[in-house]
């Protein structure tokens, strides 16, 4: 005999899990099925491990500076199996606090993988055999997985995915590094604080080709001050596997050069996980890999829904989050506001950071805006003067007719938790006026946020 639900969460990443917390924070049960980590690919093998890894990273950079903050060290060196540790073990201790939340909210955990075999019903193959679960509303939260490109795949020895560069049995001396999104960048960085000769190859005219321009053109100089260096308009045409090493070979303006390293990482983007669950079969909509859904996150078929990366960008674990909260807040029957994309936060974390939220300068400008922009770089803020580090740029972009907050873009030390500052603006709806008359407090780096906005309308006093 079927188990009977309200909701059926299939998938227990960021969208997964906290769309069944909600749902049962609003009195319905709910089973949660997941087939390997609770925490999904964020938790477990992205969002967060990758931080821990970057945070060494970052101490060690540190440690080769001490003589600018007056101190000394002798010798500082880093144990990479124990870098690696570490962020394991993080990822271990949040694993194990998703179950606890789901626990202490009464949702059923049930192990294994889900197929939809029709109208409210789901079958699992889990450890113990196939059960039947039934429930009223489904909700698909299956993620993504790493992009692969045909003849240029991953083997999880010399060509590497996200998973194996998260834990090298041992450090590579050189590193290519295919695709300069996010994920790409963040990996660079930190291979080349820990010592890596480390190429970047992107297909783009410019990395991080979602930010605004100056903006990336502002991260690729510091990236390239750090010693990374950087191809664009560069297409990886075949990799030669050797002994211990591999050579790429990369078309650059119709001229081929050949890169040989220890090892690859392909960071090319994702594709959705759906297949295998009978979507198709039930006349699910699928476009590009994606569910495709509505702006409460109902697919094509009445009583199944999608959520997070299987739905389509932008890939944040933060948007899966909030549109897990949407999706079951409609189902019973709220009627909350629909996502707004334009209102989510984008956040890299390398040396240097980069965030943003909003419309770029020029996205803006197509869009038919007369627009203001302000800019304030770090180095006339006195806090980053103290930490050492004044290579940054803060950038605002206003309507110039009603003083809209449009966007903003941020590249500098800890401007992945300044960018809030500017979310909230956006969430709210503010304008210039109101961020003009925010008081920041002194000394931060938060001030420059305040600096921008006046500058965008001539009125910098630092600057």
């Amino acid at each position: 005999m079927a188990a009977s639900f309200d909701i059926a969460v299939i998938g227990g990443g960021p969208g997964g899990y906290v769309a069944a917390i909600r749902a049962a924070q609003l009195g319905f049960s709910v089973a949660l099925i997941e087939r390997e980590h609770l925490g999904g690919i964020c938790l477990n093998w992205g969002c967060i491990p990758t931080k821990s890894l970057l945070r060494s990273a970052e101490v060690f950079g540190t440690l080769q500076h001490l003589d600018d903050f007056g101190l000394e060290a002798q010798n500082p060196a880093f144990d990479i199996a124990a870098i690696v540790k570490r962020s394991r073990q993080i990822a271990e201790q949040l694993n194990r606090g998703v179950g606890h939340l789901l626990r202490k909210n009464k949702v059923q955990v049930i192990d294994g993988s889900a197929r939809l075999r029709g109208p409210g019903t789901v079958e699992v193959d889990g450890p113990s055999g196939s059960q039947m679960i039934q429930a009223e509303s489904i909700i698909v939260a299956t993620g993504a997985r790493a992009r692969q490109l045909p003849g240029l795949e991953s083997d999880g020895h010399l060509v590497w995915t996200y998973k194996e560069a998260m834990m090298p049995p041992a450090m590579p001396k050189s590193l290519l590094v295919v695709g300069s999104g996010a994920i790409g960048i963040e990996f660079a960085s930190f291979y080349k604080a820990l010592g890596a000769d480390v190429t970047v190859i992107e297909v783009m005219d410019r990395i991080l080709p979602v930010e605004d321009e100056e903006i990336s053109g502002f991260a690729r100089k510091r990236l390239e001050q750090r010693g990374i260096a950087i191809l664009t308009d560069a297409r990886l045409q075949r990799l030669d596997r050797g002994e211990g090493h591999v050579t790429a070979v990369v078309a650059i303006n119709g001229e081929e050069r050949r890169i040989t390293v220890d090892r690859v990482i392909m960071a090319v983007g994702i594709v959705g996980n759906t297949e295998g669950l009978g979507l198709e079969r039930l006349g699910v909509d699928i476009e590009n890999g994606h569910i495709v859904i509505d702006r409460h996150c109902r697919t094509s078929v009445p009583g199944i829904h999608a959520i997070g990366d299987v739905a389509g960008p932008p890939w944040l674990a933060h948007k899966a989050s909030h549109e897990g909260v949407v999706c079951v807040e409609a189902i019973a029957g709220r009627d909350p506001h629909p996502l707004d994309v334009s209102k989510i936060p984008g956040c890299t974390y390398s040396e240097p950071q980069i965030a943003s939220v909003g419309l770029t300068e020029r996205t803006a400008r197509e869009a038919g805006y007369d627009v203001k922009v302000g800019r304030f770089p770090y180095v006339g803020n006195g806090k980053a003067i103290v930490l050492g580090d004044t290579e940054g740029l803060i950038k605002t972009v206003f309507d110039a007719k009603t003083g809209e907050l449009l966007g903003a873009h941020l590249v500098g030390s800890e401007v992945t938790e300044l960018i809030q500052g500017f979310v909230i603006a956006r969430q709210l709806e503010a304008t210039e006026l109101d961020l003009m008359q925010t008081v920041f407090p002194h000394p931060t780096l938060s001030e420059m946020m305040h600096e921008a906005t006046l500058d965008a309308y001539g009125r910098a006093v630092h600057f």
